[in-house]
């Protein structure tokens, strides 16, 4: 477990990155590298590694050790290194976290077990083992339309309770959670929104920061936001979604990998390629991205 309780790099817009494949559906590390440089130079605090967007259900245990190695050595101790490190198979969630932990992750980002419909004991049972497991903070994941289980409010306190969990990412779209919890959590514990529709809102309502795909697109802007919502400057905050809105609902439309990495294709900075069963995008799909794309930074 880290020494330090101070966990304020885990704030901000933080991106989920996309696993970028080249045309075999090969690990493209070159392009992953600059991605991870872009958020560097953009102000980010954190670099999430094989997650939703990276399409960890995908990836072989190698592959995921080699992002996390390319992010850490990108980074240079700059910023920390998140992994996403769940499964809903305790076991392999374990491998996953201490293989992270070897390439250079910082912390791991761990979420609900999915499919197997756990109870709140045993979802509590699954992250305290993988915590035995390591020496790296654990930010839980509630992702309740992805795993159909969700992380009730009373089960994060109890896992609170030990340092070794430092935060929440939040996609349940409750934005009035912090409001509910800030005062009953450790001080440090960090609370995230996962959920793009509503993570402004969820800033607004004491909320750390955010995890979300936009920040891969325009990471500046997003830094932005973040920035006039800590102020509690809300006409700012406002002007700046209505300018993100465009990219924000194109890339809702497919909530998948496949919409981001298209967005990146478009700016030149990683191929569309994406694995199955995410397949790429539909025309009206493409068309609305692009759409998206010229009305922030031009045709």
């Amino acid at each position: 477990m880290t020494s330090s309780s101070d966990h304020s790099w885990l704030a901000g817009a933080i991106a989920d990155l996309p696993t970028p494949f080249d045309a075999d559906e090969g690990l493209d590390l070159e392009a992953f590298a600059r991605l991870c440089q872009r958020q560097i130079d953009a102000g980010a605090t954190a670099l999430l590694v094989g997650e939703t967007m990276g399409e960890l259900p995908t990836l072989s245990i190698g592959e995921h050790d080699s992002l996390v190695r390319t992010a850490a050595t990108t980074a240079r101790g700059r910023v920390k290194v998140i992994a996403g490190a769940g499964s809903n198979a305790t076991a392999r969630a374990i491998a996953l976290t201490q293989r992270a932990e070897a390439a250079g992750a910082d912390a791991i980002l761990s979420v609900v077990p999915y499919y197997n419909k756990p109870t709140q004991a045993g979802i509590t049972a699954h992250f305290r083992t993988i915590a035995a497991a390591t020496s790296l903070p654990v930010i839980l994941h509630d992702a309740p339309y992805r795993t159909m289980r969700p992380l009730l409010d009373e089960t994060v306190l109890q896992l609170a309770e030990s340092p070794q969990f430092i935060g929440l990412c939040d996609g349940s779209g409750d934005i009035t959670r912090p409001l509910r919890l800030r005062g009953r959590l450790p001080p440090d514990f960090r609370l995230l929104s996962g959920h793009e529709s509503t993570a402004t809102a969820f800033l607004f309502y004491a909320g750390d920061g955010s995890v979300c795909a936009v920040a891969n697109i325009a990471p500046e802007l997003m830094r932005a936001l973040y920035g006039a919502c800590r102020r509690g400057e809300a006409i700012e905050a406002t002007a700046l979604m209505d300018r993100l809105a465009p990219l924000s609902d194109a890339l809702a439309r497919d909530a998948t990998p496949a919409s981001t990495k298209y967005a990146l294709n478009l700016l030149g900075l990683a191929s569309a390629h994406v694995r199955l069963p995410i397949v790429g995008l539909a025309g009206c799909e493409k068309t609305a991205i692009a759409a998206a794309i010229a009305v922030l930074f031009g045709p």
